[in-house]
């Protein structure tokens, strides 16, 4: 197995130690901590007496609040689906967890888990009363014994799978992080109490087998305030119930693509697999086993290698789907792959779960989801020449709506699912270190707000990366501080710089964390930092090539023509809808561009980030580089043709082609033939 570089890409190097005491490949695990830096993550040895601490610890929910553009994105989403998906959609308007008699699984729980992150982030007061009111309609579902109403009310022609329970107590856990409700840990705690029994009754099966780590997440909320021995236990049971991720990626299985309009398999579903690279981390606070700390690395790579796409993510439309960038993603595997990224960030506490975390964050969540946010697909592609209902398809096993922009395309998971993506990253850019510090792991205008002892700091940063490549932190104590500050330099940040109080720019090592300890003066103090960003030329798959620089991937955006589709007299009160988007002007293009000299053939130039930031027109950076019409390209079963292997030639006169950030395009070509000069 060849493991990751910088960028979080496979490159070839000597086995790691780490991966190799497991039993595992070998790889160097990437972002390890710098030299300079205190080593802020437990160790692999002996198992904890209970858990094992992370490496750093999320902020209470709302400690975290969004600036900038990232402000104005979390207030497109409240204004659109998120915000409103319970006043006009059945299946959640009308859910068994809110009384009512429609779905009363894993929608409505879904649709909760994100809106109580985006309520708190935006401290929207609306919102909160909102989501408030329908925690209580879940709690007065609870019987004395700790079950749920629609767990308790299931008819169904077999058990019912608790999946739904994981997903509804991950979800009230937030609440009460975020509220310290006393009346929800009680709820969660008698709800644990009954899943104790229900597992010991009827093991774990279909979706809860393979989630089964999910249920950790409460299990570990609630055994941190009480320390309660049988919480353990219940994990304990959890794990051994479930599926056994290190063994599936020992074997062969995963490695292959599922055919094409090929069968759904359960061990290659992409966002049972996207949620999984948390569980060894998680089962490593359990149990302290070095091979579950090595096993999100192994994963990742796996994935990489034989499922990858230049966005950081893997292809699932819906089963494991290979490196083709005509091949699908859907919306769940990239907002669940966040949140894996988010937990083991915490957990292990290396740097390159963070850049990952921004590759997809910054490239694949915002490219599903309309501008506005009313409006998502279920699958995207990297080679995405138009989304229409298309019956001539090549998924693997989704159907032909399944990249249309609308409500619900395909399937309504990702149409609940879908609003945790941009809360969540926020409430985890900034965390806690174990000596009274803070962390930046990810970067996107924010002020963090936490207390050292009982003093209240303020760290405020202001920036448009990931467009821009400086950044300004401002520290602000209520009086003078003692207390380290840890700065991720991303893996890709050769040459990167800090300035501290107007100092002299001091060198910071790419792929670890930074640390400033000092004494910190009452009243602000400015951090100035600098990432350089280079471009990168990247050879894909059959020798095409994709544009980089920093954490973001470069598409052209053909101009688009949008049809509505599907209308109905309701529809038309809102702005949410189902549409097609086909070019109105060319894509088959090739690129004249040397991977080993990417400059020479690139410019970029900055453009003020619009109020909608992922937009084509609110695009705050755009690039040009000389390619040619290549005429033989066509659409081939309605998508982009697959690309001939090797170099290609055309005869069409050299242009000038524009091309913006991958998360700004609803259509794109990603992916180049590369032409000869």
């Amino acid at each position: 197995m060849e493991p990751l570089d910088r960028r979080g890409f496979i490159r070839r190097v000597t086995a790691g130690t780490a991966l190799a005491a497991a039993g595992l490949p070998g790889l160097d695990p990437p972002g390890a901590l710098a030299a300079s830096t205190t080593d802020i993550g437990a160790g692999a040895g002996n198992p904890p007496a209970g858990l094992a601490a992370p490496a750093f610890r999320p902020l209470p929910l709302g400690a975290i609040q969004p600036r900038g553009w990232l402000q104005r994105q979390l207030r497109l989403q409240a204004d659109g689906l998120s915000g409103h998906l319970d006043e006009f959609w059945p299946d959640v308007a009308q859910s068994k967890w809110f009384g009512g008699a429609a779905e009363g699984w894993e929608r409505a729980p879904y649709w909760m888990d994100g809106v109580v992150a985006l309520a708190w982030t935006l401290d929207d007061d609306a919102l909160k009363r909102k989501v408030s009111a329908h925690v209580e309609q879940i709690l007065g579902s609870q019987r004395p014994d700790g079950r749920w109403g629609p767990m308790a009310a299931w008819s169904g022609s077999r058990p019912y799978d608790v999946w739904a329970v994981f997903l509804v107590d991950k979800m009230l856990a937030q609440y009460h992080d975020a509220t310290g409700d006393e009346r929800v840990f009680r709820a969660l705690e008698s709800s644990l109490r009954d899943l104790q029994s229900s597992v010991a009754a009827t093991p774990l099966f279909d979706w809860g087998k393979y989630r089964w780590f999910e249920g950790l997440v409460p299990i570990y909320h609630v055994y941190e305030r009480t320390g309660e021995p049988w919480l353990l236990e219940l994990a304990r049971t959890l794990r051994t119930q479930g599926t056994d991720y290190a063994a599936l990626f020992a074997g062969e299985l995963i490695t292959e693509p599922t055919p094409r309009r090929g069968r759904w398999v359960w061990d290659r579903h992409g966002v049972n697999t996207a949620m999984a690279l948390k569980a060894g981390a998680l089962a490593w606070r359990l149990d302290g086993r070095a091979a579950d700390r090595a096993l999100p690395a192994h994963m990742l790579a796996v994935l990489d290698r034989y499922h990858g796409q230049v966005t950081g993510m893997f292809a699932a439309d819906e089963c494991l789907a290979g490196v083709n960038p005509i091949q699908g993603t859907e919306l769940c595997t990239v907002v669940e792959y966040l949140y894996a990224c988010e937990s083991v960030a915490s957990v292990l506490g290396e740097a390159s779960w963070a850049d990952r975390l921004e590759r997809v964050a910054f490239n694949a969540l915002p490219a599903a989801i309309t501008p506005d946010m009313w409006a998502h697909q279920y699958d995207q592609q990297v080679n995405q020449a138009q989304c229409t209902i298309n019956d001539d398809h090549m998924w693997g096993t989704n159907g032909p709506d399944a990249n249309i922009y609308g409500l619900a395309p395909e399937y309504g998971c990702c149409t609940s699912n879908f609003s945790q993506g941009w809360p969540k990253l926020t409430s985890h850019l900034w965390m806690a270190t174990p000596d009274q510090g803070l962390a930046a792991v990810a970067y996107a205008p924010s002020e963090a707000r936490f207390r050292v002892g009982d003093l209240p700091v303020s760290v405020a940063l202001d920036t448009d990366y990931p467009f821009r490549e400086t950044l300004d932190v401002t520290v602000t104590p209520e009086s003078e501080a003692s207390f380290p500050l840890l700065l991720r330099v991303p893996g890709w940040a050769d040459g990167a710089t800090v300035a501290v109080g107007g100092g002299a720019p001091r060198p910071m090592r790419a792929g670890a964390f930074y640390r400033i300890q000092q004494r910190w003066a009452r009243g602000p103090t400015h951090v100035a930092i600098r990432f350089p960003m280079r471009p990168v030329v990247s050879v894909r798959y059959n020798g095409a090539i994709a544009v980089e620089r920093g954490p973001l991937v470069y598409s052209l955006s053909p101009t688009e023509t949008w049809t509505r589709v599907r209308a109905d007299a309701p529809q038309r009160e809102l702005p949410h809808g189902d549409f097609e988007v086909r070019p109105a002007s060319d894509w088959n293009y090739g690129l004249i561009l040397d991977p080993a000299h990417p400059a020479q053939g690139l410019t970029f130039a900055e453009r003020p980030v619009g109020a909608r930031p992922f937009s084509p027109e609110g695009a705050g950076m755009q690039a040009r580089v000389q390619g040619r019409k290549m005429p033989d390209w066509k659409l081939d079963h309605g998508w982009a043709g697959e690309l001939a292997p090797g170099d290609n030639a055309s005869d069409a006169p050299v242009e000038t082609v524009t091309l913006l950030p991958y998360a700004c395009t609803n259509i794109r070509i990603t992916e180049f033939p590369r032409l000869k000069a």
